[in-house]
């Protein structure tokens, strides 16, 4: 017999939406709590949907090693599927590699897609040597990224016989680590804008905007980020803007230090005394839902009192909005097992060029859609019936 299954959190709008559009579709979803999670599938032929866990901790300094004990759960359950006749709506290798920033955003940019560019020590992110590795424990060269099975870390598929396993280490040494780091790479880029981004992180967690003017030195620092005393660096749903020079460098140093990605700011599309950027829920190749996100300061999210408003209110060119789908759907067919994102996309100011902001397989969670017609759960609720062999 044939079961569905959502391994999440009791009592969220998550679980509570996609539930109430599996009983409208006809089927009934088992529940699995993170909370109580062993490690062990149930037993059958089953469809697995996996939600983020919840965490406790607001500290930015828990962000990477609370990320390494979700990378490892979900390493456990694609290994005990490895066997067995499971069907996951995202696979947990591709939730994995997603979760990572930086590397989704290498993987974008390696397949020629237009993305808010990174900064790094080096003048060309691209021309980082990859290394493929048979054996984790002697790897030398840094961190490891698993990549979905039977791709290189250029996003090519192998071979159905390659022997290469799908290992790649990075050299993290490669990254901003500090603020005069930082303003080098500025200056000698003639970029005096940037983005801050923990490099494993969601919901604004550590986010932040620095502007230098060159001409001055005089410096601004836009973060959700707070010093708190004895307890160290915490996500915060309030924005502040620092300005005096030494409370800049010590944040800015404090920030870099937790791995952090830095990437261009580039000046955004603007409605009605407003910047504003998209997020776009891809789902099976369709884009099931477009949110606006405008906001004053140079942060969207909608946690922060930003304002959303729907895609046809912006009143954006068709064209604009033929090339955001094309666009999303070429970062789709870039992530083997992905079949459900939230895209993040930036509209130039000017030209409305689109570029990805960033992606996160578990961004379906939009209160617009699932207070109104619910739409993105009704869909996923639809596939799983699909599967089940009910759904015509």
């Amino acid at each position: 017999m044939r079961q569905v299954f959502l391994l999440g959190n009791p009592s969220t709008k998550r679980t509570d939406y996609l539930k109430k559009a599996a009983a409208q579709t006809g089927i009934s979803i088992d529940f699995l709590n993170w909370k109580d999670w062993s490690g062990h599938l149930p037993e059958g032929e089953i469809f697995l949907k996996i939600d983020p866990p919840l965490w406790d901790s607001c500290s930015l300094e828990q962000l990477e090693p609370l990320t390494e004990v979700y990378r490892r759960q979900l390493a456990e359950i694609g290994q005990a599927a490895e066997y067995r006749k499971v069907e996951f709506f995202n696979t947990p290798s591709v939730i994995a590699e997603l979760l990572d920033k930086y590397g989704c955003k290498k993987c974008l940019m390696r397949a020629g897609l237009p993305v808010t560019d990174l900064l790094c020590k080096e003048d060309d992110v691209l021309s980082e040597k990859v290394f493929f590795c048979s054996d984790k424990q002697k790897c030398q060269y840094g961190v490891m990224q698993t990549l979905p099975e039977n791709r290189y870390s250029d996003g090519q598929k192998m071979g159905s016989n390659s022997s290469l396993r799908a290992d790649v280490c990075k050299d993290s040494q490669k990254r901003i680590r500090s603020t005069e780091q930082l303003l080098e790479e500025m200056s000698q880029r003639r970029v005096w804008q940037v983005f801050i981004k923990p490099v494993f992180g969601s919901g604004a967690a550590g986010v932040s905007g620095f502007r230098v003017q060159p001409g001055t030195g005089r410096m601004s620092l836009y973060t959700c980020a707070f010093d708190v005393p004895d307890s160290g660096l915490v996500n915060t749903k309030r924005l502040r803007q620092y300005t005096e020079p030494g409370e800049v460098r010590r944040l800015l140093d404090r920030l870099l230090g937790l791995d952090c990605v830095v990437e261009r700011w580039y000046p955004k599309a603007a409605y009605d005394r407003y910047v504003y950027d998209l997020r776009v829920v891809v789902q099976e190749h369709k884009i099931d839902y477009i949110l606006a996100r405008l906001s004053k300061g140079p942060i969207t999210n909608l946690h922060l009192n930003n304002h959303p408003l729907s895609i046809e209110e912006l009143g954006l060119p068709f064209q604009t909005m033929v090339g955001v789908e094309e666009l999303c759907q070429r970062a789709m067919d870039c992530f083997s097992g992905l079949k459900s994102a939230g895209i993040d996309i930036l509209l130039e100011k000017g030209s409305l060029k689109p570029r990805i902001i960033e992606m996160n397989a578990q961004g379906d969670l939009i209160y617009q859609d699932i207070y109104h017609e619910n739409v993105i759960y009704r869909r996923q609720a639809e596939r799983m019936k699909s599967w089940m062999g009910e759904f015509q």
